[in-house]
């Protein structure tokens, strides 16, 4: 999906009459995991619970995760130098510390990482399929249905507003930090949809039916674009061009454990 860009253009120079804040924000979910395939091969298989023998911050890319994040590396090493991205900030989980240095080999960029884009924390849930959930902690399942997914908060674990805090508080401290900047942003895909939830103002609804509507593809781009007074706006989402031009896989299954 991609929205056009409009007026907005991202030089990376700080506009005098703006308000402080990035220039524009490139969100990047990282690229395939072993995680995503045992996620993937426990739905098919009906298991409640994946095979990994690693903790969640952990789990590597895998060889497919290796050759998104490389293409995605050579999409961005291949922009000119007044659109590439300027700084990074990655999740330090991993799988998208990984991706995130991967993709921005060409750049002579550092990769800093915060904490506050890790992968939503699943607390007793961690590591189970839908069906291992609902089998059991059938009370936990009935509660999730009742409170929604977006407030709805597992044994020991993150909801999805607890996640929104983090952001709202990166993007507060990260604002100044990068002012003028194109900063790419490398996380999760709770972390992605999440973003889109704060910096569009959506409703609870509105956030679940983006949802709903489009996975979130590994190692793909979502943009925001500043206005002449600071406001980012969304002008791309979800944008995965630069692996079907290499012919990478595109992949988009969901995080392990998202729920009953």
């Amino acid at each position: 999906m991609t929205v056009s860009r409009g007026d907005v253009a991202a030089t990376g120079v700080r506009v005098s009459d703006r308000g402080p804040g990035p220039a524009s924000i490139w969100l990047v979910r990282h690229g395939e995991s072993i995680g995503n395939v045992a996620d993937a091969r426990a739905h098919a298989d009906g298991a409640g619970r994946l095979e990994l023998d690693v903790r969640d911050p952990d789990v590597p890319l895998s060889d497919t995760g290796r050759g998104q994040a490389e293409a995605l590396g050579r999409h961005l090493a291949s922009l000119p130098d007044d659109e590439r991205p300027t700084a990074v900030i990655s999740s330090p989980f991993t799988r998208a510390l990984s991706t995130a240095q991967l993709s921005t080999a060409g750049l002579d960029l550092r990769v800093r990482v915060d904490e506050r884009l890790r992968e939503r924390d699943f607390g007793a849930f961690d590591g189970m399929t839908g069906a291992g959930i609902r089998e059991q902690f059938p009370d936990e399942a009935r509660r999730r249905d009742l409170l929604g997914k977006f407030y709805y908060r597992p044994p020991g674990g993150e909801s999805w507003a607890d996640v929104a805090l983090r952001i709202r508080s990166l993007l507060a401290t990260e604002a100044l930090r990068h002012d003028g900047h194109r900063l790419l942003v490398v996380a999760h895909q709770a972390v992605v949809m999440v973003f889109r939830y704060v910096l569009e103002e959506l409703t609870e609804q509105e956030l679940l039916d983006e949802d709903r509507r489009e996975q979130v593809a590994n190692t793909s781009l979502t943009r925001y674009d500043a206005d002449a007074d600071g406001t980012l706006h969304l002008t791309s989402f979800n944008v995965v061009d630069h692996l079907v031009a290499e012919s990478e896989d595109v992949t988009e299954e969901p995080d392990a454990a998202p729920g009953p």
